[in-house]
């Protein structure tokens, strides 16, 4: 039986088309430290100096030939991967992407004698089961905040090994969310931050490490606020001014399709070409942190 094609969420899409369009090898919002400028054409640097500080956040692999292992839930592009790849972990992804798995396995064919599993499915149907004290270390870049933490924290108590340790990249809702102010709810995702803090309290999981890097984060979002607002919106208009002129009956259909999806439409244009998708819109409603958590 031929197996169902799975279709594409629109995080994923959003997520490739940047990839596409702009060269991107990671899919996460990079690193801006004070020193980068602004700028596209950066990009690829911040993004570079995020994987950098994840990686300095591993365990050291010492000269005793014991063997670290990773577990990278939401694996992205791969890139991650094969940057600890080459820094001698052993380590294994999960993706709930058809499309992004596809990739990943292409990338591992640059090391054939790997032993690399990636597991397409979402976290929440990982085969614990089958992994169970397995992994040194699990590391969710910009992912955490798609996982139910009911499901996170169970199946981590049976994969981590005593010792071992957790990674979070990812950004949570503040106390702000949901004030109704202009904004609000233009960014989605991410756990409610003192959530996750009552939540980690019955886990057998301390925090050891949590740093606020929000304002180092914080600038990609401008950046494509400017994209968003000042490239592609006056676009999209020039172009739907030049299809009412030209092409009534395509322009029509236009129409028609917005008075069947108006609150559909309407969301999206909230979200993205309202202009509230700034920088200090960001920082009031989420905080980025990096955490390292500890199995007791």
């Amino acid at each position: 039986m031929k197996k169902k094609k799975k279709k594409m969420h629109s995080r994923e899409l959003g997520l490739i088309l940047l990839e596409q369009l702009f060269d991107m090898e990671d899919l996460h919002y990079g690193l801006w430290e004070k020193d980068l400028e602004l700028s596209i054409f950066n990009a690829k640097i911040a993004q570079q100096r995020y994987n950098e500080m994840i990686l300095s956040t591993l365990p050291s692999i010492n000269n005793e030939g014991a063997e670290i292992h990773v577990l990278d839930i939401g694996c992205g592009t791969g890139n991650l991967m094969a940057q600890m790849l080459d820094k001698g972990y052993y380590v294994d992804g999960v993706s709930p992407s058809e499309s992004l798995t596809k990739r990943i396995k292409r990338g591992l064919g640059n090391y054939p004698e790997n032993k690399t599993n990636v597991f397409e499915c979402k976290f929440q149907n990982f085969p614990d089961e089958q992994c169970k004290k397995q992994y040194d270390v699990a590391i969710f870049s910009e992912s955490f905040q798609y996982i139910p933490m009911q499901y996170s924290f169970g199946k981590l108590q049976n994969l981590i090994k005593p010792e071992g340790s957790i990674i979070i990249c990812d950004f949570f809702k503040t106390e702000a969310h949901g004030d109704g102010q202009k904004g609000d709810r233009s960014f989605g995702g991410g756990h409610r931050m003192s959530k996750f803090y009552a939540e980690i309290q019955d886990t057998p999981f301390t925090i050891q490490r949590d740093d606020d890097i929000t304002s180092l984060v914080s600038p990609n979002i401008q950046l494509v606020n400017d994209l968003l607002m000042n490239k592609i919106y006056p676009a999209s208009v020039t172009l739907d001014s030049y299809v009412k002129d030209n092409y009534s009956f395509i322009y029509f259909l236009r129409k028609l399709t917005f008075c069947l999806f108006k609150k559909k439409l309407r969301k999206i244009k909230y979200k993205y070409f309202s202009g509230y998708r700034s920088k200090e819109v960001f920082e009031r409603y989420k905080t980025y942190r990096l955490m390292i958590l500890k199995y007791k």
